[in-house]
């Protein structure tokens, strides 16, 4: 190493160390932000390419599907490639998983998703006998969608933190996650409706590394401290009626210190979501600038 060179690298390293610890630690930052267009399923029915257009418009380099609207995979491609855009996951019911697997895999291949994602489970499934039939359904689906490159995954809300008495008291998403095959059944964490649920979703990080690629990132001006024993019984659907659940960044969720364990959660994909936005546009807008500029 020459003299000149040595003595750039070394005021490099000098700068570096005297900076504040956290500023070298928020040297990251989301390089494609992402929306669940759930968010915007009403303006869809009636425009489906030109509400795409507009969130592609707004920034958004990728998009997750909740629906298709009667447009074939072959349409759906086209409009996104026109606009920009990559779609790498999409939700479909817990019934297409039984039922309708590898046409729906087919049509993921075509559209270009890397991710199929289950979304729901009906309560009526819940039972000891029905969350048998889930475990294994989960991963009979995982591995024919691993088969054709494509990772099966499962989206929480907030009652799978609460104690189940059917499955000895353990929690729903401790059981799913436990149960199923962790190469074939990955998890999309609403890192929104676990906080609603009053778990850290950075315990399940470090719990379960490598086992969340995919996020919604949904945040609330007030979060209800329920006990466990509240959970079950809980409406979350009255956080939405309120107004509480708002734009990422708006709300009260510390998203750079979850944001700050990306890595040990394996975290590829960030999805805004907002269940009912009264201005969808505005909140696309807002939670793009947000994400668009975290750094953590």
């Amino acid at each position: 190493m020459n003299r000149r060179t040595f003595l750039q690298s070394s005021f490099a390293a000098t700068v570096l160390t005297s900076l504040p610890t956290s500023t070298l630690a928020a040297s990251h930052q989301i390089k494609k932000v992402g929306v669940q267009l759930y968010t915007v399923r009403d303006l869809m029915k009636s425009d489906f390419a030109g509400t795409i257009a507009k969130v592609a418009s707004i920034g958004y380099k990728e998009v997750e599907f909740a629906g298709y609207f009667d447009h074939s995979p072959k349409e759906v491609r086209d409009i996104l490639d026109k606009n920009g855009l990559t779609s790498p996951s999409c939700h479909v019911s817990f019934d297409v998983v039984q039922n309708q697997w590898p046409e729906t895999i087919e049509a993921a291949r075509t559209i270009g998703h890397s991710f199929i994602v289950c979304p729901y489970i009906d309560e009526k499934m819940r039972t000891p006998e029905g969350w048998k039939t889930i475990i294994s359904t989960f991963n009979k689906a995982g591995e024919a969608s691993h088969k054709a490159g494509i990772q099966f995954a499962y989206h929480n809300h907030w009652w799978e933190f609460g104690p189940d008495a059917g499955l000895g008291g353990k929690l729903p998403y401790d059981y799913l996650l436990a149960s199923t095959d962790s190469k074939l059944v990955k998890m999309e964490m609403d890192l929104g409706w676990i906080t609603v649920a009053n778990q850290d979703p950075v315990t399940y990080f470090k719990r379960y590394p490598g086992r969340f690629p995919l996020v919604h990132v949904k945040d609330f001006k007030t979060l209800p401290k329920l006990a466990p024993d509240q959970i079950a019984s809980f409406d979350g659907g009255s956080l939405i009626k309120s107004g509480d659940m708002v734009a990422p960044g708006s709300g009260t969720i510390n998203w750079k210190r979850i944001f700050s364990y990306s890595g040990k959660a394996g975290i590829q994909h960030y999805f805004l979501e907002h269940d009912e936005p009264s201005d969808p546009w505005a909140t696309l807008t807002d939670g793009y600038k947000f994400l668009s500029t975290v750094r953590f």
